[in-house]
């Protein structure tokens, strides 16, 4: 079978907090949506740091599902916490076609 990657948004890391639990990334979501438990990748300067998932997000004090393009949220991904102001947080689907002849 064929995979095909979809770019489905994109995230820009504004600012980096530090919380009990960790490290969250401060975002303005620049494009698309931004969707929990969605493959993610992380980009620095053109460069992939890391892919993983969505582990939560954070819209003021609400845990939501989703945030669309325009708005500030704050993001934390699974097992990560490397963030830096600058980086860009992409989200993809993946999605699998048969092959055909």
């Amino acid at each position: 079978p064929e995979t095909r990657e979809t770019k489905v948004g994109a995230a820009e890391v504004r600012q980096v907090f530090q919380i009990s639990r960790g490290r969250v990334a401060g975002c303005l979501v620049t494009e698309g949506r931004v969707a929990q438990n969605s493959r993610s990748r992380v980009l620095r300067n053109g460069n992939i740091e890391v892919e993983t998932r969505i582990e939560t997000i954070r819209r003021i004090k609400d845990e939501v599902k989703e945030v669309r393009a325009g708005t500030e949220c704050g993001i934390h991904l699974l097992d990560y916490s490397d963030y830096e102001p600058g980086d860009i947080i992409e989200c993809y689907e993946v999605e699998t076609f048969r092959a055909s002849l």
